[in-house]
């Protein structure tokens, strides 16, 4: 995954793309990319190139830029047309901050600073994974994993052999609503008002009923751990573009609180560790279930 080309003509007919509401999913769709990368963990140097030379601040200002040009010829609602100027001034923010610490960094300082804030193992204190969230009981954390999993299936999408994190990870979430977003582009050029709606539907259904719910206090969550930097600065944007794509779909998640947090939490053997990612043991549930300790209970109550 990273960085695309999501401007243009999608569907190479004269006019249609200038239109405002393509132009709109188009710039909605570049910025969940952008965040989406910026979540997950770099394991090559691209991304590191990508922030070093400007770029990521480049293409997320070019985006808002489009947006609100797009909103003003649409005419679109003001109240998520006043959610655009917390996001610009954000992007601006991290700007700021690659000139003046960014140029001294290595790689492996991204990195490190990648994992002291949301660590390579399962963090209970700023978990990036939905099913952590609001599902105390392994069965409600297999259930939620099942229907994502099928959104992604119901638009032919799997994770990439080259993704170690799981499907409910921010950053494979936020790159679902990047393909849902620029999808909708391509359906107003397209496929007519029938299969647009069906993905306007998803858009919808799958901010109000996942990442609408649990990102903004994972958000926070790490925002504070983070403190400063980049990291600090991608929270915060993170948390500023879903308010904006709540009110623009006119959906209103029931969002969980830091108070509501109470994560099964399961102490490995000594000695032990688990990566995140699923593939990195090739069994997503296996993988989910040991983190809960929900496995040893199973396999009791197949023996009794």
């Amino acid at each position: 995954m990273g960085p695309q080309a999501v401007s243009g003509n999608p569907a190479g007919k004269a006019g249609l793309a200038d239109a405002p509401a393509v132009e709109l999913a188009l710039s909605r769709s570049k910025l969940y990319l952008l965040l989406s990368w910026g979540f997950l963990y770099p394991e090559e140097e691209e991304f590191y190139n990508y922030l070093q030379d400007g770029e990521f601040v480049e293409d997320g200002l070019s985006a808002v830029e489009s947006l609100e040009k797009s909103f003003e010829a649409a005419k679109a609602s003001p109240a998520a047309r006043d959610l655009i100027l917390p996001i610009r001034k954000l992007i601006e923010q991290i700007g700021e901050w690659e000139q003046e610490n960014f140029k001294t960094w290595e790689f492996s300082d991204l990195q490190d600073e990648h994992r002291r804030v949301f660590s390579n193992v399962i963090s209970l204190d700023a978990p990036p994974y939905e099913t952590l969230f609001g599902n105390e009981h392994v069965f409600q954390q297999s259930h939620t994993m099942g229907d994502i999993a099928g959104y992604y299936k119901a638009f032919g999408l799997e994770l990439a052999e080259v993704v170690h994190e799981r499907l409910d990870h921010i950053s494979v979430e936020l790159e679902f609503l990047h393909f849902l977003a620029y999808k909708e582009s391509y359906a107003l050029c397209h496929d007519g008002e029938e299969k647009l709606q069906v993905v306007v539907d998803a858009e919808k259904k799958f901010v109000r009923d996942h990442i609408g719910r649990w990102a903004p206090l994972f958000a926070d969550m790490a925002s504070k751990k983070a403190q400063r930097g980049f990291f600090h600065l991608l929270c915060e944007l993170g948390k500023a573009y879903l308010k904006f794509e709540c009110a623009y779909l006119g959906v209103k998640p029931q969002p969980y609180k830091e108070t509501d947090y109470k994560p099964a939490t399961f102490n490995p053997p000594e000695g032990a560790s688990f990566e995140c990612g699923a593939q990195d043991l090739g069994n997503e549930l296996t993988v989910l279930l040991d983190e809960v300790g929900g496995r040893s209970q199973m396999d009791e109550g197949d023996t009794s």
